[in-house]
């Protein structure tokens, strides 16, 4: 059926039920005229006269009868239909499926995730945890959690977490046999932990000092991909260690590491949750994202 014919009967039968054209047009929200020329071009396109019209009155013709004994109980099941799915969109039921790394999960995402199935245990959840570059258009999330710095052209991205700072730390076992580096360019002249992407490249060490921007590409001595293991080779005096503050903040607290370069180190943007521009979000979606926010706030803000 052409699309445009389900439109002219449901015309039909809001003018039919009205009983006027006038009181069809206002409660359809368009002219007098338009209503009676959709029904016009409908008579048209059938061939045969479904209203009779006089000056006083509108009423249904024999076969204007026969098309609304079928259309009546159609009509009511759709509209239904659209009050059932109006109260559905305003329920968080349904599949949230939601990817980030592993820093994002620990410090941010796993409690929002945890309080909203809480809450809402009629939500099927699934968080999948992985550090490499997800497309989550192409494997079918529904949402993701990135610096913003790393989002794809066509996503919409909104802030979800506080800033983050990252950070220079050594071993004071370390620090004691060398001088601590004063720029950015020192590090050179110090041996250092790597670490590697989910890509395979190594992360470079950024700075920003009075507005001007440095990143540092080091030769680390040792290379390692997982935070943990980061923070214990740092810890070991293996070398000097860049890394987001949260994962050091333990061992500086309890003086196994120290901090070097900290006025290089200003607080950037932190995660953003984004989406398909092409997605419409979910009530769900819309829910893990209050959760998000909450979080955020709980965290103290340097």
């Amino acid at each position: 059926m052409d699309p445009r014919s389900f439109s002219d009967l449901a015309v039909f039968h809001r003018v039919a039920a009205a009983g006027s054209f006038t009181a069809a047009a206002r409660s359809l929200g368009v002219t007098q005229s338009a209503v009676s020329q959709t029904v016009k071009r409908l008579e048209e396109e059938l061939g045969i006269r479904l209203l009779s019209r006089s000056t006083r009155s509108l009423a249904p013709t024999a076969a204007g009868e026969r098309l609304l004994a079928t259309l009546v109980p159609v009509m009511a099941e759709v509209d239904a239909e659209i009050e059932n799915l109006a109260r559905l969109r305003e329920q968080p039921g349904g599949r949230l499926r939601i990817t980030c790394g592993k820093h994002a999960a620990d410090t941010l995402v796993w409690p929002a995730f945890s309080r909203l199935m809480a809450a809402h245990p009629e939500i099927d959840g699934e968080l999948s945890i992985e550090n490499r570059h997800v497309d989550i258009v192409a494997e079918r999330f529904d949402i993701g959690i990135r610096l913003r710095e790393d989002l794809d052209m066509d996503m919409i991205a909104v802030p979800a977490g506080p800033p983050l700072r990252a950070v220079v730390v050594g071993a004071p076992q370390y620090l004691e046999t060398r001088n601590p580096p004063r720029t950015p360019r020192d590090l050179s002249a110090h041996r250092c932990v790597g670490f590697r992407n989910a890509g395979g490249t190594l992360s470079p060490w950024s700075f920003e000092k009075d507005g001007n921007a440095e990143s540092v590409r080091v030769s680390p001595s040792i290379v390692v991909n997982d935070g943990d293991a980061l923070v214990g080779a740092a810890c070991a005096g293996m070398g000097l260690a860049y890394m987001l503050e949260d994962l050091a903040s333990a061992a500086l607290r309890d003086g196994l590491l120290e901090e070097v370069l900290s006025d290089w180190c200003p607080r950037f943007p932190g995660y953003h949750a984004f989406y398909s521009s092409r997605r419409q979000p979910t009530r769900a979606f819309t829910l893990f994202l209050e959760c998000l926010r909450q979080e955020a706030e709980r965290k103290p803000h340097k």
